[in-house]
Parts: structure tokens; C-alpha cells; sequence
């Protein structure tokens, strides 16, 4: 099959696909084809994306042709008020994935979904809708997530997540980790690293077969960007990282892990329409940045630091990959040149933080935003992988923010396997520098931290932070109002129970208009 007829029948099967019936395959089922769950996701104010894809014990038993799969939108669980329904075909060239893109649902309000092929019935999920553009909206509650290393721990925290009556989930990467094993496993992982397609579907599919995963992703609509290890760690556009086999095409493994993903995501069919170099080539993107409005409330960036960036400056040793570094002694992090988020990307966002919109201006992204300087008294060590190692590109989003006076900016992030809460501010250099924005970094769903030991200080160093814990893992929930934002840091007692308890770290709040953390 070529490029363009992929990509035709990728967008064809969003939607309800004709096919003649010759085209059509009914398998027969020796299990149960919906192992992996069911997810939404894409909401916009009156469409969502619904995803599945199909498996069985002997994965060629679906045979070579597309299979028509079934599926239903309903008001109501018993799927007794029905509101559309259709087929849809599971590709084998998109590893029998299924992304149906419902358009025309009624705004802000909540559907339930299945999915059937022959007797077989999905597990049923439930999605939702945004308000329309320019509508009142009392309340957005946000779910944010990453990082979720398998070995390391129980999905304990989503079995909580599912109690929180969220509206959505922001999870920003890490899904799914590249790795063969790791040294003092929880829990094992099936296969050597990923580094054929073959390889991330099969490590997609197992990290999917946790019900608490399941369970969450079939509970409310997800937001999603990705980070280096659906890929390999730390690696920058298309420069590969520091870990992994050696004497592989770098590219050609990135483009796999890329197909992958989309194939076991709720992503819509563009993603794929708008690959810069096409996506059968090693140069597959797949364009995940994206504007999404929660009526006037809210809006919310998703955005991709990992694909369209420059490599990491100054790594010790001259290698790919990142590094603590010493800004004085490395000239290249200066470069106002060097970008984290490609230029194609910086002008989107500064035209969509010109255009405006909700109260809240929600900034969704894998890291760390402000400078975390890890040198105590004079001089400054930073990392070179997040914002700190790009601190022009970083200079140039909190202008843009200032150009455009962006409503109430509010950073979430990821990757760090830490909760840091801060100011964002123009001027790090500048102790007195302008509040720009507020931060939520969150931890890990499971992913190993590290210790409090002399957290204390590196706080004193970097007084715009005004909280950190790098010990914990969990969730974040940030509850947004016309009257103000509400978050809250919930952690789990022990990463290494399935069925452990759960506790309130912290929590704070931000008034609309003024930009300070209040603890709570």
C-alpha cells in the first residue's frame, strides 16, 4: 500500500467507510478483540475521537484485509438513546487500530461508546464534549499525568484518578518506556528495547493491559503529548539519545515509534494529513501541537518540545543526550538560534496567544518551564534537556506571553518525576524579574524519583519555586473557575502496591488577575 492510499483510507476510516464487501473481514474470534480497551480523545465543542484497537492471541488471525468494526454513541450507558452509530475499518498497516472522528455531538455534554465485531462488545466509555466557543463554562477540572515506567511501580494512581469526576485528562509523555528490563523491577516487562514497529506495538499493547489504565483512559476524554521515551531517551528532533543499541538507523526507529503511537492513541486522522515529510519515510512526524477552547474559561496548548528541537548543548563527553552544564562555560545555550519547539511551532503559538480566548491560558508541556539552577551560592549548574538548556527559545514564549497579555497563563509539565510549583518569570537572571505565569510540575505516575535531601536549599536557590518533592508519585488535579484555580497534588502512600492508598500533598490556589501561589 503507498503513502497516498494510506493516508486516504487512515482518514476514510475516522469516519464511516464505505468499502465493497469484498474489502471486508470478519475474523473468526478465538479471544477477545477489545484486550487493549477503548479511549477518546481530540474534544473539540461538538466532536471526539474514538479509539480501540483490535488483538488476538496469534496476531495474524486478523488476517491481511481491513475488518469492519461496529460503534455506537448513546446518551445513556444502556445505550437505550442512541445518537449515531456506524462502521468503521481497523487497518492492518495501522496495526488493526481504529480512530473514529464523531462530529456533530451536541456541546458540553457526556456520551457513552462501544465498539463490536461479530458478538464480541468493547467495554463501554465515556467521553464528553467541550463547550462552544464563546460560551459560559462554570468549571473545567483537569487531570495531569506522565511518565508511567512500568517496572517501577503499580497504575495505583489512576485507580484514585477515576474518583475525581475529571473532565479530562492532559497527559504529557512518557507513556510508554523503550527499555529491555530495569534493575529491581516491581514488575516485568515483556521484550528487549523497542526499536522496530513491531517492537512498540507490542510494548503499546502491554502497558495497555493494566485495568487501571484501561479504566482511566475509559472514563473521560485524554489530551495527549509524547516525550523522549516513546522513542529513546533523551533524544532531540531527529538526533538520537544516549541509551540504546548501537549501529541502528536512529531514523528509522523514530519513525516506527511514531506510527505506534498514533496507532495506540484517540488522535485524529490529521495528525497524519499533516506530516511535514510524509509517513512512510524516516522523516514520519506526526503533528500533535494543537489549540483546544474550553468556552470562555479556558484554552488549552498542547505542545511538542521533543520532535522539532535542537540537540542538547555542551553534553559531557561530546555525546548525544543530556547533562548538567554551566551556562558560562557553554556559549551555544545563548544561541537565540536554537529552538525547543521548531519554528514552524513558535509562530503557531504566538499567533494562538494573539488570537486570545479564555480566562485561563493553559499551557500544556513535558517539563520543568522555569530555570532550576542546581549550584548552591555562586555560579549556576542547569540541565541541558528541558527549558534551561534552550533559554532564549524559553525567553521567547514568556514574550509572546507579555506581547499578547495572555489571560492568566498556567504551566503543566512533566518528565522529571518531581512536583515543582513556581512563578514563571520573564527574567530568571533577575531575582525582581516580572511573574509572567504559574507552574505545575508534576510527578510521576510510577516512574522512580529521588530523594528530599537537600531540597530545602535548592529551594532558597530558586526562590520563584515555591514547592518541590521528588519523592512521591501521582497525579495532579487542577480545578479551574471563573473565580480561581484550584490544584491539588495527590500522591500515592506506596508506588509498589497495586492497591495502595492515596493522600493530598498540597494544594494551592491562584485568583484570576493576580499570578500568585497561595498554599492552601
Amino acid at each position: 500500500m503507498d503513502r497516498r492510499q494510506l493516508l486516504g483510507w487512515a482518514a476514510a476510516s475516522a469516519g464511516a467507510l464505505w468499502l465493497p464487501r469484498s474489502a471486508w473481514s470478519q475474523p473468526r474470534l478465538e479471544s477477545d478483540p477489545f484486550a487493549l480497551g477503548v479511549a477518546s480523545g481530540s474534544p473539540t465543542h461538538d466532536a471526539v475521537v474514538l479509539w480501540t484497537r483490535l488483538v488476538q492471541d496469534q496476531a495474524q488471525r486478523l488476517g491481511t484485509a481491513p475488518v469492519t468494526v461496529r460503534w455506537e454513541v448513546a446518551h445513556d450507558v444502556q445505550f437505550r438513546h442512541p445518537v449515531q452509530s456506524g462502521q468503521a475499518q481497523a487497518l492492518p498497516a495501522l496495526g488493526h487500530s481504529v480512530h473514529v472522528e464523531v462530529q456533530g455531538l451536541e456541546p458540553d455534554r457526556w456520551y457513552h461508546y462501544r465498539f463490536m465485531l461479530g458478538s464480541a462488545v468493547s467495554m463501554v466509555g465515556r467521553t464528553r464534549t467541550f463547550p462552544a466557543p464563546g460560551a459560559a463554562a462554570k468549571r473545567l477540572r483537569l487531570g495531569y499525568a506522565s511518565c508511567q515506567h512500568w517496572e517501577h511501580g503499580y497504575y495505583s494512581a489512576y485507580r484514585h484518578m477515576l474518583g475525581e469526576q475529571l473532565d479530562a485528562v492532559m497527559f504529557l509523555g512518557d507513556y510508554i518506556y523503550e527499555y529491555a528490563g530495569s534493575s529491581k523491577a516491581v514488575r516485568s516487562v515483556s521484550g528487549g528495547t523497542a526499536i522496530t514497529l513491531d517492537d512498540y506495538r507490542a510494548r503499546y499493547a502491554f502497558y495497555k493491559t493494566d485495568p487501571h489504565l484501561q479504566a482511566m483512559h475509559a472514563a473521560c476524554p485524554w489530551l495527549l503529548t509524547w516525550d523522549d521515551h516513546e522513542v529513546q531517551n533523551d533524544y532531540a528532533g531527529e538526533a538520537p539519545g544516549n541509551r540504546g543499541p548501537e549501529g541502528i538507523d536512529f531514523l528509522a526507529r523514530r519513525a516506527a515509534a511514531y506510527q505506534a503511537y498514533y496507532e495506540h492513541m484517540p488522535l485524529r486522522a490529521a495528525a497524519l494529513g499533516r506530516a511535514l515529510n510524509g509517513v512512510w519515510g524516516a522523516q514520519r512526524t506526526l503533528r500533535l501541537y494543537d489549540r483546544v477552547p474550553f468556552g470562555r474559561l479556558a484554552t488549552l496548548h498542547l505542545l511538542d518540545d521533543r520532535q522539532y528541537r535542537d540537540p542538547q548543548a555542551c553534553t559531557k563527553g561530546g555525546g548525544p543526550g543530556s547533562s548538567t552544564v554551566n551556562p558560562a562555560h557553554c556559549a551555544a545555550l545563548a544561541d537565540p538560534k536554537r529552538t525547543l519547539l521548531g519554528s514552524a511551532q513558535e509562530r503557531w503559538l504566538d499567533q494562538s496567544l494573539a488570537i486570545g480566548g479564555g480566562q485561563w491560558t493553559v499551557l500544556g508541556q513535558q517539563t520543568v518551564f522555569g530555570q532550576r539552577d542546581f549550584h548552591l551560592g555562586e555560579g549556576v549548574s542547569v540541565s541541558n534537556d528541558g527549558w534551561d538548556g534552550y533559554a532564549a527559545a524559553r525567553t521567547r514564549v514568556t514574550d509572546a506571553l507579555q506581547r499578547h497579555q495572555a489571560s492568566n497563563p498556567v504551566f503543566l509539565g512533566g518528565d522529571v518525576h518531581a512536583n515543582w510549583v513556581g512563578h514563571v518569570k520573564a527574567d530568571y537572571a533577575r531575582r525582581d524579574s516580572a511573574t509572567v505565569g504559574v507552574e505545575f510540575c508534576g510527578t510521576s505516575i510510577s516512574s522512580r524519583g529521588g530523594s528530599n535531601d537537600g531540597m530545602a536549599d535548592t529551594l532558597a536557590e530558586n526562590p520563584h519555586f515555591v514547592f518541590a518533592d521528588r519523592e512521591r508519585r501521582g497525579y495532579g488535579v487542577a480545578e479551574f473557575t471563573p473565580q480561581q484555580l484550584n490544584v491539588a497534588l495527590r500522591v500515592v502512600d506506596d508506588v509498589t502496591q497495586a492497591d495502595s492508598g492515596l493522600q493530598t500533598l498540597a494544594r494551592f490556589v491562584v485568583e484570576p488577575g493576580r499570578l500568585a501561589l497561595q498554599a492552601v
